[in-house]
């Protein structure tokens, strides 16, 4: 196998740039220059990309960034020992050992496997000091293909108990008679990230080492690139609790099922594992501990977060909301697109006769109206029932916030009910509510052995739909319906001031928190009630361009900040402000995020003021929207496009300069630190 390393793709004591993207962009192009990758552009926003994501810095000042890349023709690592740390975004300071690993799309997992044994090494203290040590370029690539040589493994050793070791609270049992010590606690492990390559296999090794010094025998499962072994069910059936250090989900979670769990980032199990490990004991003694969520009885209902059960009412309030309007969002996205397109293609009166079409024609008999009618009846179609598992949606994911699996089935009857009865999103949030907490009840009951297999496909979607859906017919439906109809009569009212103060108060909360509860609120309001317009009754389409035009503004805002000031924002800012122009065109409003997480008190603000003003414009120059996402690429569904630009521009400019003057007004940068301009690369 060629070697991942050579002396012309490392740098000894060497200033590399003044942050981490100059030094991973320095690294990307030795990688080129090495022959080893086609295009140094493309390696680095690979890189940052990921370095977006999550830091890849790691304790003892060391720094992973790494990527699968298209450009990258050969698996490569480049090396760098720094004059003066980096942050790479580590808890415990900068890096000044930084290693870009970068591997091409296609690997095989031999390759893996080789770049995640040094990753692993560098949880060895001796290894980190000796290529600190190193003296050239030579022996630093000899320490590192040292430490590659052994066949690498799977997965981690597992930590049995030591001789040796101090045993940690919880970490073993004593038997009463003798006051001898039995066998310690088992734990079972799993490690994953994005890409699978470094912190996979570092925070799997930090568990073990911290596992062997707690005393707990500990088996880790590496779901990452170079292959994975399933833990053995035996080890599994035998483990007191799990411990998850994960980026993205847990392959076949359900094996896991009834045990107690600590979840965190893969990070948390390099940075702190032995409080993983601590966490995971008093776990197993707490009968209230968070626990893997299964398919069966009262188990499958108790979720695995582990904030769930020291959340206060409200909070866990917002979390079931947000839940159900997540799950919802892509049935309207998607759907309202599709309607939209219909209208384009076949015209508004395409309702009235859209199912008779669809039903009575086909592409070799066309209606009067030819390809453009048929296809637009056909798209229309779609779209409508696309939209018509809006509440439902809604109402189920709500009750599977709430109960897991066992309230998905209740929570989509009594939103289909709500539909029935006209109560529309007022109604799915409720019955939501109402079914979730029923099939929750249910879950809880302590039945009999032989009937748990039962409950949760049969008894409780069963009795909490007669509940749920029956108090929604004969008791709450017909109110919640009235309200509904109130509501829409009043927004269909609206004209002049009142249409533009709604507009105000909407694009406030869009620029609220990019993308948070209050934004997603403003959101929800705007997609329930798409389906309810129509050229007769604009007003929902009216709120939906206000919404999006003001969801716009923020990432938009910041871009142009850091064009028209470059030197009241870092370089990191500046790289992000070039990503915000295609993140605000397609109404992302979480392209603000980076800025607002660096400098809140002055960001958000100004995309309060931003927003306000895009809000009041739509509504006051009635501007539509037939469809609920896609920015300014959905131009098509789009009803008054020049005003939409108008108020997208107005708001942008409004909130750029007031991020400048609060930027300025708060403080003033010393001109010398800000006129360090990183290389001009595109961020993806």
């Amino acid at each position: 196998m060629d070697t991942v390393i050579d002396t012309r793709l490392v740098s000894l004591d060497a200033p590399l740039g003044p942050d981490s993207a100059a030094v991973i962009r320095a690294l990307a192009e030795k990688v080129v220059a090495a022959g080893r990758a086609t295009d140094a552009d493309a390696l680095f926003a690979d890189a940052w990309a990921r370095e977006q994501k999550d830091s890849t810095g790691v304790p003892g000042g060391i720094g992973i960034p790494h990527a699968k890349s298209d450009a990258v023709t050969v698996p490569t690592l480049a090396a760098a020992r720094l004059p003066e740390g980096i942050d790479f975004g580590s808890f415990d300071g900068p890096a000044d050992l930084v290693f870009l690993i970068a591997v091409p799309k296609e690997s095989t997992q031999d390759h893996l496997a080789v770049l995640s044994t040094l990753a692993r090494s560098l949880i060895r203290d001796e290894f980190v000091a000796s290529l600190r040590s190193a003296p050239d370029a030579e022996r630093f690539v000899e320490l590192v293909n040292e430490a590659l040589a052994p066949a690498p493994e799977s997965e981690p050793a597992s930590a049995a108990t030591p001789a040796t070791a101090p045993a940690a609270p919880g970490a073993s049992t004593t038997d009463a008679s003798t006051g001898s010590e039995t066998a310690p606690r088992v734990l079972v492990a799993v490690t994953a990230c994005p890409t699978g390559i470094a912190h996979t296999y570092m925070a799997a090794d930090a568990l073990v080492a911290a596992a062997k010094q707690a005393g707990v025998e500990l088996h880790v499962e590496t779901q990452g690139s170079s292959g994975a072994k399933p833990l053995a069910p035996e080890l599994i059936e035998r483990a007191d609790a799990a411990i998850f250090a994960v980026d993205v989900d847990v392959r076949d979670k359900a094996r896991f099922a009834g045990k107690p769990v600590v979840q965190a980032p893969v990070k948390r199990g390099i940075d702190d594992p032995a409080g993983m490990i601590r966490e995971a004991l008093a776990a197993v003694d707490d009968p209230n501990a968070p626990r893997v969520a299964g398919d069966a009885g009262a188990a499958g209902a108790r979720t695995s977060s582990a904030a769930a059960a020291d959340e206060h009412v409200g909070q866990k309030l917002k979390r079931v909301l947000l839940t159900g309007v997540s799950y919802m969002i892509p049935f309207v996205a998607g759907g309202g697109l599709l309607i939209a397109l219909g209208f384009l293609l076949g015209g508004y009166q395409i309702t009235e006769n859209a199912t008779d079409i669809v039903l009575g024609n086909t592409l070799f008999d066309l209606p009067p109206g030819g390809l453009g009618e048929y296809l637009g009846a056909v798209l229309f179609s779609i779209g409508a029932v696309s939209m018509g598992f809006l509440v439902p949606a809604l109402a189920g994911y709500i009750a599977y916030a709430i109960a897991d699996r066992p309230g998905i089935a209740p929570g989509f009857v009594v939103g289909s009910v709500s539909v029935l009865m006209g109560a529309g999103f007022l109604g799915g949030l409720v019955g939501g509510l109402l079914a979730g907490w029923v099939a929750l009840m249910l879950a809880r009951l302590d039945v009999p052995r032989w009937l748990k297999g039962l409950m949760p496909v049969v008894i409780i979607p069963l009795l909490a739909s007669i509940a749920a859906s029956g108090l929604m017919l004969v008791v709450l439906g017909g109110p919640i319906a009235a309200l509904t109809a109130a509501l829409n009569d009043w927004l269909s009212g609206l004209t002049g001031a009142s249409a533009i103060v709604l507009g105000l108060i909407l694009g406030a909360m869009m620029g609220f928190d990019l993308g948070g509860p209050v934004n997603k609120v403003a959101y929800a309001f705007a997609v329930a009630g798409l389906g309810e317009g129509s050229p007769e009754n604009t007003a929902p389409w009216m709120i939906m361009a206000a919404v999006m035009a003001a969801g716009m503004v923020p990432p938009l805002a910041m871009a142009l900040a850091t064009v028209i000031d470059r030197r009241l924002f870092t370089p990191v800012e500046r790289e992000n402000g070039k990503a915000a122009w295609l993140l605000g065109a397609a109404f992302i409003s979480e392209g603000a995020i980076p800025f607002a997480a660096a400098d809140v008190l002055r960001v958000i603000p100004a995309s309060i003021v931003g927003g306000a003003v895009a809000g009041a414009i739509c509504m006051g120059a009635g501007v539509t929207s037939q469809a609920p996402h896609g920015g300014i690429f959905v131009f098509f569904a789009i009803g008054n496009l020049a005003m939409f630009l108008v108020a997208i521009a107005a708001g942008t400019v409004v909130a750029a300069l007031t991020v400048i003057a609060l930027k300025r007004w708060a403080r003033r940068r010393p001109v010398e630190a800000d006129e360090v301009v990183t290389p001009e690369v595109a961020v993806v």
